[in-house]
């Protein structure tokens, strides 16, 4: 596991957007979570239009990520979420299925989908995660984002799409 935040990116130009999506549940951390993510967008992505979707959990971050996908066509999608471990597999079973179902829809719709849903042990290991300086992946999360957006970007002018025969 890394200790430390990846590089920021270089600063992302052009106007585009990026949706949030973020679970409610274990709120002190997920709303940590999103302000971080916000923040560190704000810096990297001055020009771009962040839209936030709450919903429950961390289960239903797959499908409203799956309806922002269809509806807004988005430059990147970021789920956040917070699940505690505890007594029974439950969370290793929702941890599982939502990064299962984010890959997937990343790979179907050919869109950066930064899954920073967190699967921790305790409430220390969270706030360290979501609150704390060092570990922050909701800066690490908007990171990831801004440099997928520029590789896309990248892609499209260097690599524009071939036409269907």
């Amino acid at each position: 596991m890394s200790t430390a935040l990846p590089p920021k990116p270089r600063i992302i130009g052009p106007r585009v957007r990026v949706c949030i999506v973020a679970a409610k549940y274990n709120e002190q951390f997920a709303d940590a979570l999103v302000d971080n993510t916000v923040a560190e967008l704000g810096e990297l992505m001055p020009a771009t239009r962040i839209d936030l979707i709450r919903v429950p959990g961390a289960f239903e971050v797959p499908v409203a990520a799956a309806a922002v996908l269809q509806r807004l066509r988005p430059a990147a999608v970021i789920g956040l979420g917070v699940i505690i471990r505890g007594a029974t597999a439950h969370a290793d079973l929702v941890a599982r299925s939502v990064t299962d179902a984010l890959q997937t829809l990343a790979i179907q719709h050919k869109v950066p989908v930064i899954n920073e849903v967190l699967l921790v042990e305790d409430e220390k290991q969270a706030y360290a995660r979501c609150i704390g300086a060092n570990l922050n992946r909701g800066r690490e999360a908007a990171r990831a984002a801004a440099s997928m957006v520029d590789v896309f970007h990248e892609l499209d002018r260097t690599m524009p799409l071939e036409s269907s025969r």
